[in-house]
């Protein structure tokens, strides 16, 4: 394992809270707390260890890292560290802390601790297989690390190993070899201690000693992956790379994680071209050494078979796709621009921030028009006035540190557990120091919340703004004294929300930061991709703003406002927009998907680029393959508004990036966007600094009062799990299995009155459709329910045409008549 060791800055400690001691004949300075193992770190003495892992509170378990240790007595004089019958007792360095004075002697000066250490390695391998050959860890285990410089080149023992049945699937992914365990406990402790899912124990005692589940669940945690990554040995596996490549046969880039805006750092290990695991990469500013399932297993996404691998254009005479050359495609997506007239350009959330950069300058350039919107989910007029006064182009401002130091957190709008997995660590990393409160307006106490610690003020769907007036005036808040207010996404779809927070942030002195779900959100409206936002967070409404872009851009900028993703789809449904550019939007993601399909069917042209075939290339056009992130450089822009920059993985891809595609279309459109690369793009969105000039107001909507549900209806609460339906999800079985069960949730009043019991199947249904899920019990109010929006192949937009607040029908349904066996 490797350990960085921590760096002197304005946090360092002062004088009289240093201790000195002495490592190896090394005198040293190491703050007051400080374990011996970490302080030998810092002079570039490495203990073995197995147990410690600086992010878990240590455990002493393996007793690997022990250690010689003299201490000063009253006299001064130092006394070693005994043991009875008086001999000397080496000690665990992973569970001491320093002290003035103290001396240590490791395995490199100490023949107490070397022979210590020798004889932890030999008990540790009695029963440790050797099957290292075909060990998913052999090539990258410490255990056989150690046993190399730390332990004897014989064994004493020459009786038959202990086996097991192998191997366990404690969960759909993560399966457990128990006889290659070492007892470290890092896998509990993970597990209890960070992400709040203490599922996997350790039971047993001696001998017997060995990681136990419970039979009767399986290991669910939306960070399951970490457990197998920070095992030094080969007891937990993944079964989705289980025997499928050596250590020594990949390559390892350093890459970031797209699938939300937490910006990850990650390490994407490829071999001949595709992309076999990821790992967490260290890095202690954002997600430490942590990630989230979703950014570890869900990958495979970009070689699934629907994958484009050509441009394609619309066939006039039989009205199919045929394949292109890229001068065609290029030349037709231009032709057909050009006499579409007035065309809208959906962005969605998932492209880079340079990416982003090339569609917002597209849309000014070469089809001259403010109609952009990244948005590709439920938005509202007023949202778009909240971004562009308070998060648009306002660089680095809330990180994950200030977090672990604010008095309290509020989260509005944002589920941390499904939407913001790295967020989710970060918050409960702060709430179990002690020092952080966390409070959040939500329909009820989900579990991710509960794992937070968090004060629940609770808001039915659409209740949510007095809710919010609400905690100005809560006296354990104390949000004035180092406060944050963390928003979500889903605030948007409430009229007032937005309002009424920016008077909370206002008046309390608040901090506010405003997290999306998707990676590429924050670095779109930066970028531009919005309607009333140009790049770097410039007001569209600014005629100086409008000057300073165009004179980079060599353009005038157009100055009529743009529509929204709705306002967009609706004018291509009437004819007022006579072209659509599309890039890589899920449309069941938007708030009436049924509409948005038939507004990309009616629309008179249609260009899309993504990367694989989706209900827009149905109706497209023109079709682009654009490159995935593991084939393209480029950055995504954290919900922190950290630029997270990434490099090329796969050096060999012929696909190309989306800037590319727009480059080559402006070309034909004798537009050109002045750049064809990513690296181009980025050089040059980065001459717009962040807004210093006069920003738009904060939005004043006022609240509407929610309707009540009809008769026999109930208000529908709802958001996306980590692990559910959607197109980047997609090729990993058992990560798609190691998920919950799709569940609707009621109160305990709700499902008596259903007649049903937790687990039995209920219908939802409106009047577009009907979906059939089990159902569990919350803390919600009687007339509201709860259900994911997309899980298990049900999406309740598409199917039910039901969004957070819709008016929703609940029944139980019967049980299934036991089949009648007939007599033989």
């Amino acid at each position: 394992m490797t350990v960085t060791p921590s760096k002197a800055g304005s946090n360092a400690p002062a004088p009289q809270d240093l201790v000195t001691l002495t490592i190896d004949g090394i005198e040293t300075s190491v703050p007051k707390g400080t374990l011996v193992i970490r302080a030998a770190e810092q002079i570039g003495v490495q203990i073995p260890r197995f147990c410690d892992h600086p992010l878990l509170a240590p455990v002493g378990a393996c007793r690997q890292c022990l250690v010689e240790v003299a201490m000063p007595g009253p006299d001064g004089e130092l006394r070693t560290m005994m043991g009875p019958p008086g001999r000397v007792k080496p000690q665990a360095s992973c569970t001491l802390p320093v002290a003035e004075g103290m001396q240590v002697k490791t395995q490199l000066t100490s023949p107490i601790a070397d022979k210590a250490q020798q004889g932890v390695m030999e008990q540790l391998l009695i029963n440790h297989p050797l099957d290292c050959p075909v060990c998913d860890k052999g090539g990258e285990c410490p255990l056989q690390n150690q046993a190399m410089t730390n332990g004897r080149g014989e064994s004493r023992f020459q009786e038959v190993k202990r086996t097991f049945p192998k191997p366990i699937n404690i969960s759909a992914q993560v399966l457990l070899d128990r006889e290659r365990c070492v007892l470290c406990a890092r896998c509990t402790r993970f597990s209890e201690q960070v992400a709040g899912d203490p599922f996997i124990a350790l039971v047993e005692r001696g001998a017997l000693q060995q990681v136990g589940i419970y039979e009767k669940e399986p290991y669910r945690s939306n960070f399951s992956g970490n457990v197998i990554q920070i095992c030094p040995v080969g007891a937990l596996t993944s079964a989705d790379y289980r025997f499928r490549a050596r250590p020594f046969d990949l390559v390892s880039t350093p890459s970031v994680a797209e699938h939300d805006s937490g910006g990850a750092a990650i390490r994407v290990d490829h071999r001949r071209g595709k992309v076999v695991r990821r790992l967490a990469w260290n890095d202690p500013e954002v997600n430490e050494e942590w990630i989230t399932d979703k950014d570890r297993f869900a990958f495979h996404y970009a070689n699934r078979p629907d994958r484009l691998t050509h441009p394609q254009v619309r066939d006039g005479e039989t009205g199919e796709l045929r394949p292109a050359s890229w001068p065609e495609a290029f030349a037709v997506a231009a032709r057909g621009l050009r006499a579409a007239g007035r065309v809208g350009v959906l962005t969605g959330g998932r492209l880079t921030r340079e990416d982003a950069y090339g569609y917002a300058k597209f849309a000014r350039v070469a089809l001259g028009t403010n109609d952009i919107d990244f948005r590709s989910r439920p938005a509202s007029a007023e949202e778009e006035q909240f971004l562009a006064s308070r998060v648009a182009g306002r660089g680095l401002g809330v990180t994950y540190t200030d977090l672990e130091r604010a008095n309290a957190v509020v989260l509005l709008g944002l589920e941390p557990e499904e939407e913001a997995g790295t967020l989710f660590l970060r918050l409960r990393k702060a709430y179990r120091a002690g020092g952080t409160r966390i409070f959040a307006v939500a329909p009820f106490t989900s579990n991710g919340l509960r794992k937070l610690g968090a004060t629940v003020v609770k808001a039915a769907p659409g209740e949510e703004v007095p809710a919010i007036e609400q905690l100005a005036h809560d006296g354990e808040l104390a949000l004035d004294g180092g406060g944050v207010i963390l928003v979500g996404e889903r605030l948007a779809t409430v009229p007032g929300a937005l309002s009424a927070v920016a008077v909370l942030a206002s008046q309390t002195g608040a901090r506010l930061a405003w997290v999306p779900r998707r990676a590429g959100d924050r670095g779109a409206l930066d970028a531009g991709c919005l309607g009333s936002v140009l790049p770097g967070g410039r007001p569209l409404a600014d005629a100086g703003a409008r000057v300073d872009v165009g004179a980079v851009w060599g353009s005038t900028v157009p100055t009529v406002p743009g529509r929204d993703t709705d306002g967009i789809l609706a004018a291509a449904a009437a004819g007022e927009l006579g072209g659509l550019v599309v890039a890589g939007v899920d449309l069941d993601d938007l708030a009436d998907p049924t509409a948005a399909r038939a507004a990309v069917a009616s629309a008179g042209f249609v260009v899309s680029l993504e990367l694989r075939a989706s209900a827009v290339t149905e109706h497209a056009d023109v079709v682009f393959p654009v490159a995935p992130v593991a084939e393209k450089p480029g950055s995504f822009v954290s919900w922190e508004g950290r630029v997270r920059p990434f490099e090329k993985v796969l050096e060999g891809s012929n696909a190309v990036p989306d800037v590319r595609v727009l480059a080559g279309i402006a070309d034909e459109l004798g537009t050109p966007l002045g750049f064809q690369t990513i690296e181009a793009a980025a050089a040059e969105l980065d001459e717009f600094a962040s807004w210093d000039g006069e920003r738009a107001a904060d939005p004043t909507v006022a609240a509407s009062p929610a309707a009540p549900a009809p008769a026999g209806s109930h208000r529908l609460a709802t958001w996306k799990t980590m692990i559910g339906d959607g197109p980047m999800q997609d090729g990993d079985p058992a990560y798609h299995a190691s998920g919950p069960t799709p569940t609707v949730l009621v109160s305990a009043a709700t499902l008596e009155s259903l007649g049903a019991a937790v687990g039995d199947q209920v219908e939802l249904s409106t009047d577009t459709g009907t979906a059939v899920l089990a159902v569990g019990v919350a803390d919600l109010a009687d007339d509201v329910v709860w259900a994911p929006t997309s899980s298990g192949g049900v999406n309740l937009g598409r199917d039910l045409g039901a969004g957070a607040g819709s008016a929703v029908r609940l029944s139980l349904v019967p049980a299934a008549a036991p089949a009648v066996q007939e007599a033989m």
